[in-house]
């Protein structure tokens, strides 16, 4: 039995570092026949005395059982976004940014690959777990997928890390894969997937890993998150945490360079540019980088995106093509878009076949007409757009684009407001393609949060004419929606426990739920405090409504004409007679505003609270939150990863709490 623990530790041990040697290294030491037969033996032996396999055994990359769905996993450090800069201004009004806090500085340029990133956790050297990005703070745990990257290491190589190591990287589908798959989808009749992005997306995601395996993902590994229980010194820059993640066995790609002029980031830009067809991966920009990483704690983050970092985008990608028709679509608030229909092109990684003229305004500057030959631009996932014309190949046939003087959907008349680009369906919740839309919103889980009442079962309602507006989801029965597809009597009568539920609810979200243009959230909130009785807002006038916090003159008006629409007043008052209810407001009085005067800032990451929430609850408060620390600020709340507004808070003496500090003062409060 030792022997055989010996041989099944050798080879676990051999073949990880083939792995590494062939992915890290780029310096493969045996041919792939050699190796297909030192992981056959591997797993022969694995197979026959499973209790000797070891935990960063590369057999466990051939994946596992298939999991029903994916858990739900929390960052210890939040996986932020990056600014983009687009133009060659944007880049020198960020290093100018940069200079200007930090002084000179080197650059480290890295392309930026097209795939999905991913947060990656070594205890003790060994793979513990991993995950999708997410929303920045919560992602998917993928940890049994990408044990099946064989350019991710099961254990890191050497000695001497720290216990625990995060590293951030990007899976992506190299070009060969890419073809190599799609071929294969084709020869079953399958689909085939329309870009290496989405095709290394849709492999990273799949329930069963044996799937992901089979996909030939690559991996390049381009930060370092957290560290715990250091062993040794870390590197003091990017470039030098970047070569040590190298060392200890995790791809980095070969293009990695350190910039230390203007000029040299710039040739690095257009030489990788130059060269981008030509590289094994998708990319579709450049990152750049603040190498010295005490100078990017100094220049530290704003919003979702750190000061010391951004992604220079190459330029959009063109092709012309034919502009066969133009539909009208009709949105959730009725604005009437026209749509373009093209002979379909392939731009920008996809197949486009549609692109938006947004309003007539456009139509008129592009002086577009069905029939032209057109340049389609698209940037990374921006929505496809017509730049231009060409006059010279326009046909005689040409014909002029109208826009419809009653809507497409519910033959309503078209309005086009002064002073407003967009037309819009004076239907209002009468039309059905608002009404979709309206509906949707309103059991929206920011809205009434109808459990289980999804887009498709709001779509088969309305279109198999069960209910029309919102109020009439309150008259549903089971039996009734057991009349859409696949849906049984348990499923449907949860349904209708749900609808039951949602009308106990508060007077914000009942406002939001309205789907008013521009009532957000905090709007809502800032309403319903402001307020009190809902009678009390549908009857305010414009004057009135620009006394609440964060409500002006447009905001006022949407508002003001939404409650001046008799159809409106029909629903809301189906939707009250329903039995639609919400707790009663205490209108606060000057006592109750304990913060009233004073001026808060917030700033950096919160993890308890929504950013919009806090605002609206300090401002219920009495306070006014404003967006830059003076010496007339209050009180400045710093999550994590404060910067600037933190330092100049504390130069001016500003008083500082944590998001503890805050919800301990908002529960006080209440």
């Amino acid at each position: 039995m030792h022997e055989l623990q010996t041989e099944i530790d050798q080879l676990t041990q051999a073949i990880n570092q083939h792995n590494i040697r062939y992915y890290v290294d780029d310096a493969p030491s045996i041919p792939d026949a050699e190796y297909d037969r030192l992981m056959k033996r591997l797993i022969e032996l694995e197979q026959a005395h499973p209790h000797l396999a070891l935990p960063d055994s590369p057999s466990k990359r051939v994946g596992g059982i298939a999991l029903q769905k994916f858990d739900q996993i929390t960052h210890l450090k939040p996986m932020l976004s990056l600014d983009n800069a687009f133009e060659t201004d944007d880049f020198v009004a960020f290093n100018k940014r940069i200079a200007d806090k930090v002084g000179a500085v080197d650059y480290v340029c890295e392309p930026k690959l097209d795939g999905l990133a991913v947060s990656i956790t070594y205890r003790n050297g060994v793979l513990e777990r991993a995950a999708t990005r997410g929303d920045g703070s919560v992602g998917e745990d993928i940890t049994q997928n990408v044990r099946t990257i064989r350019a991710i290491p099961l254990k890191l190589r050497g000695e001497g890390f720290p216990e625990l190591v995060e590293v951030r990287g990007e899976v992506f589908m190299p070009k060969a894969a890419f073809e190599a798959l799609n071929q294969r989808q084709m020869a079953k009749g399958d689909k085939v997937f329309v870009n290496p992005r989405n095709a290394a997306a849709g492999s990273l995601r799949q329930l069963d890993s044996k799937i992901t395996a089979s996909r030939a993902l690559g991996f390049y590994a381009y930060a370092l998150g957290v560290v715990e229980g250091e062993s040794q010194t870390m590197q003091l820059t990017h470039y030098g945490q970047l070569n040590q993640l190298k060392q200890w066995g995790l791809p980095v790609s070969l293009e990695v360079k350190v910039c230390d002029t203007l000029e040299n980031v710039f040739t690095y830009y257009q030489d990788i540019m130059s060269r981008r067809s030509q590289l094994e991966y998708e990319i579709d920009g450049v990152v750049i980088k603040v190498n010295d990483i005490e100078k990017q704690q100094t220049l530290g983050f704003v919003a979702k995106a750190p000061r010391w970092a951004i992604a220079y985008k190459f330029p959009a990608q063109e092709e012309m093509t034919l502009l066969e028709a133009v539909d009208f679509q009709v949105g959730r608030t009725g604005a009437v878009t026209p749509v373009a229909r093209l002979k379909p092109v392939f731009v920008g990684g996809v197949t486009v076949s549609n692109a938006t003229l947004h309003n007539a305004d456009e139509i008129a500057r592009l002086g577009v007409k069905v029939g032209d030959t057109v340049i389609i631009r698209r940037a990374g996932d921006v929505i496809p757009q017509i730049v231009a014309i060409v006059p010279e190949q326009r046909p005689d046939d040409a014909q002029d684009i109208v826009f419809p003087q009653y809507c497409p959907v519910c033959q309503s008349i078209v309005e086009r407001l002064e002073g407003e680009a967009v037309a819009r369906c004076s239907g209002g919740l009468f039309c059905e393609a608002q009404c979709k839309e309206a509906i949707k919103h309103f059991a929206s889980r920011k809205a009434l949060n109808i459990d289980g009442l999804g887009d498709k079962i709001v779509e088969q309602l309305i279109d198999k004419e069960l209910v029309k507006t919102p109020a009439d989801l309150f008259s549903l029965t089971a039996s009734a929606i057991t009349m859409l597809d696949r849906m049984a009597m348990k499923s449907a009568t949860n349904i209708v426990n749900a609808i039951k539920q949602a009308k106990t609810t508060t007077l914000a979200r009942f406002l939001y739920s309205l789907g008013i243009r521009e009532v957000g959230e905090a709007t809502a909130a800032n309403l319903a405090q402001h307020f009190a009785e809902f009678d009390k807002i549908r009857t305010a006038s414009v004057e009135q409504l620009l006394e609440v916090s964060d409500v002006g003159e447009v905001v006022a008006r949407h508002i003001s004409q939404f409650f001046a629409q008799p159809h409106n007043i029909e629903v809301i008052e189906q939707l009250l007679n329903a039995g639609i209810t919400w707790p009663k407001i205490a209108q606060a009085d000057e006592s109750q505003l304990s913060l009233k005067g004073q001026t808060w800032v917030l700033t950096g990451t919160l993890s308890q609270l929504n950013r919009n929430d806090a605002k609206a609850q300090l401002q219920a408060l009495g306070a006014k939150v404003a967006g830059s620390v003076s010496k007339n600020t209050d009180c400045l709340v710093a999550g994590e990863a404060a910067g600037s507004k933190l330092a100049k808070a504390l130069e001016l003496g500003v008083k500082v709490i944590d998001e503890q500090g805050l919800l301990d003062l908002l529960n006080a409060s209440h």
